[in-house]
């Protein structure tokens, strides 16, 4: 396994991690929306493991803002990530699978944003569309040579990400912190946040061969709040 992260430090820790599950992992620093450090990146994960057959493209950012607030600076910095960064991905996954010749796999975050837009949320929802959009269309593309192309869509996960939601929207809407999480998760008809162990569940079943006959796909995995 390759992690790939901006922040050097965060890799050793996370490396550690699963390390002690008994796999092997090496990493690397790389910006995701800079084209040429991905390209780096699946390099170094070819000649250090050697192979290289599944693409998970992970990293991605919120913001939470009224759409009138909006400014370029912000459609630039969340575009840069969260869609270039899975183009890049899916070109440089592509290109190595078909030099070492063989079938792959490239796994996209999307997001239930991704299925319905969310208000003060405007922004993210776009970019989950677009990566629900380069899905489709890089699995058509690439279907003749064996590699397939799917998208996980996680919902409520009880992340950082999601405690920085949650604080922002009580910056706006004068809401009690920890309201608008709790809000969203009494709506998952399960009746519990999710974890990430709920969305690797299904990541590593889009890695595996049992999922060697779904392509194009962006398939939900959020307890019961977007029905598709």
């Amino acid at each position: 396994m390759l992690w790939v992260d901006l922040k050097a430090d965060k890799l050793s820790d996370v490396a550690k991690e699963i390390e002690a599950l008994g796999r092997k992992v090496t990493t690397f620093a790389a910006d995701i929306s800079n084209r040429d450090e991905v390209f780096a990146a699946v390099e170094h994960a070819e000649k250090t493991l050697g192979g290289f057959d599944v693409m998970i493209n992970n990293a991605g950012i919120a913001q939470v803002k009224p759409l009138a607030d909006v400014t370029p600076e912000d459609m630039d910095r969340i575009f840069k990530i969260n869609v270039n960064g899975v183009m890049w991905g899916i070109q440089a996954a592509s290109e190595k699978f078909k030099a070492l010749g063989h079938k792959g796999k490239i796994i996209n975050a999307s997001s239930i944003a991704g299925h319905d837009g969310f208000a003060m949320l405007g922004v993210y929802s776009a970019t989950k569309f677009a990566v629900r959009a380069l899905t489709q269309a890089a699995a058509k593309e690439y279907a003749s040579a064996g590699i397939t192309v799917n998208a996980y869509c996680p919902g409520i996960v009880g992340t950082d990400m999601w405690v920085e939601i949650d604080e922002r929207f009580a910056e706006i809407t004068g809401a009690p912190k920890g309201e608008t999480y709790k809000k969203y998760v009494d709506g998952i008809a399960l009746g519990r946040a999710q974890t990430p162990d709920d969305v690797a569940a299904l990541v590593s079943f889009l890695a595996s061969d049992d999922s060697d006959y779904i392509t194009g796909q962006a398939i939900l995995t959020d307890g019961g709040i977007v029905y598709r």
